[in-house]
């Protein structure tokens, strides 16, 4: 007897830790934590993909927004959550610039985060004020090149992807265009419809309406393909910078630790709901017209070109952590 509860004992331990299956999972409520504000595109991204989960799989799934810090108060809550699945970060670009521009981090993204899934690569386009005599990537350039310093670009926030993706671009084509930061996308927006600034970085559904209208003049699209709802339209690799790319985007991450068949479960499901009619019908309107089914593996990937890429052109802006 006491043999066989030595061998009983020894296989309760032994199953105590094995790794978590996913078949039982999820047997309790999901949140999501989006580390922005309520309200904006990642916001309502995050909540319809919580919906169809949530129909999916037949238990909650909540948003909880944190935002504050650069996104960073809401990443630390899904860093120091228990890695059992329950608990998904709606990250963003921000994952991989802020390494570079904020002091004081509390967590490394890079190794106390699990990727799961990609499911938002955010379409931005390269735009000029109609009275800039720029039609093209080509000839911005050039009248970059004659008139040093005296071209301005608006931005909303120092370190931010439309800052960023800029910064890079004058890295790669030596060019000299001034930064004009405000508080925000919708005032650096304004700024370019008032005149008072010649280029701009932004997302395709807020700027389409303004190129449609006259008011704004589309040059090229940051991505490397280019998308059908402004066909016409080239990348900046096509129109004369090769190699140039700049993605915004958003991903769901867990924390390290999470087992790897939760997280796989995870990203199969999220796949599919990507694929749904209505997900769809918003990427369209997006201009996105596929999203990468990555496997876990292959958004980790990506992700360490993302570090690799933000880095560079962090350092050549010359901007120092804050």
């Amino acid at each position: 007897m006491k043999i066989l509860r030595a061998v009983l004992i020894l296989c309760a331990l032994v199953v105590a830790v094995l790794p978590v299956s996913a078949q039982d999972y999820p047997s309790k409520p999901i949140r999501f934590v989006v580390p922005l504000p309520a309200g904006g595109g990642v916001d309502v991204l995050a909540r319809m993909i919580a919906e169809q989960l949530s129909k999916d799989w037949g238990q909650p799934v909540v948003v909880e927004n944190r935002p504050g810090g650069a996104t960073m108060i809401g990443t630390q809550a899904v860093v120091t959550a228990p890695p059992d699945g329950y608990t998904v970060l709606v990250g963003s670009t921000s994952i991989s610039i802020n390494p570079y521009i904020m002091k004081g981090m509390q967590y490394d993204a890079t190794t106390q985060l699990a990727p799961v899934a990609l499911i938002n690569p955010v379409r931005t386009l390269f735009l000029v004020h109609p009275d800039v005599p720029a039609k093209s990537i080509k000839e911005l350039i050039e009248l970059a090149k004659a008139n040093p310093g005296k071209l301005n670009y608006s931005h909303g926030g120092l370190g931010s992807f439309p800052h960023l993706a800029v910064e890079l671009f004058k890295s790669m084509t030596k060019v000299d265009i001034t930064p004009v930061p405000f508080t925000g996308l919708a005032p650096a927006l304004n700024a370019i419809l008032g005149k008072h600034v010649d280029l701009i970085v932004n997302d395709i559904p807020t700027a389409l309406p303004h190129v449609q209208d006259g008011k704004l003049r589309a040059l090229a699209i940051t991505a490397t393909t280019r998308t059908k709802a402004m066909p016409d339209v080239p990348t900046v690799d096509e129109a004369g910078v090769p190699g140039y790319e700049a993605v915004a985007w958003s991903g769901l991450f867990v924390p390290a630790g999470t087992p790897k068949p939760i997280i796989d479960k995870l990203n199969a499901q999220i796949i599919k709901i990507l694929a749904t009619p209505n997900l769809r019908e918003l990427f369209t309107k997006q201009g996105i017209d596929s999203i990468p089914a990555w496997t876990p593996e292959e958004f980790a990937a990506f992700l360490k070109k993302e570090s690799q890429r933000w880095k560079a052109a962090v350092e050549a802006a010359g901007i120092q952590p804050q």
